[in-house]
């Protein structure tokens, strides 16, 4: 998770919404990533996302097998999705999503009776840290709407 969390700083640094994710298999780390939304101007550019795309690139394979996802934030219905479809072992992360969290607090995408495949998850990780960092960046967003009105 320190290595999620160190992505999370980057993407926070680039003013993106502070959420890193890394790809594990064994003891190698195989992709890291952090939201990239606003500086690709790409929806799908989540952290999640990005770390998958390139665990498969450099791994060479279609499913992560095997694989852990550490992510500062619950994964939304997109990344939940791939998560699945890349077969990931399992994920793990910070805190909860509570307006798009596809895996326990609007959907059950990971371990949902009706896929062919299910990701066992663990949440709490270091979420004290996650949280905070989530929290300064609104505040940041909030307080320059209050300088700068559109």
């Amino acid at each position: 998770m320190d290595l999620a969390l160190a992505e999370a700083r980057a993407a926070f640094d680039l003013d993106e919404v502070p959420i890193g994710a890394v790809v594990v298999r064994g003891d190698e780390v195989l992709a890291r990533g952090h939201n990239r939304v606003r500086t690709d101007v790409d929806p799908t550019a989540h952290a999640e996302i990005l770390a998958i795309r390139e665990a498969a690139r450099i791994s060479g394979d279609k499913r992560l097998v095997g694989a852990t996802v550490f992510t500062t934030v619950e994964p939304c219905f997109m990344c939940a999705g791939a998560l699945v479809h890349a077969r990931v072992e399992r994920v793990v992360w910070a805190v909860r999503d509570p307006k798009f969290g596809g895996a326990v607090s609007l959907g059950q995408v990971l371990d949902h009776p009706g896929a062919n495949h299910r990701v066992e998850y663990c949440e709490g990780v270091r979420a004290a840290e996650a949280a905070e960092l989530l929290r300064s960046f609104f505040r940041s967003k909030r307080e320059a709407a209050r300088r700068d009105p559109p």
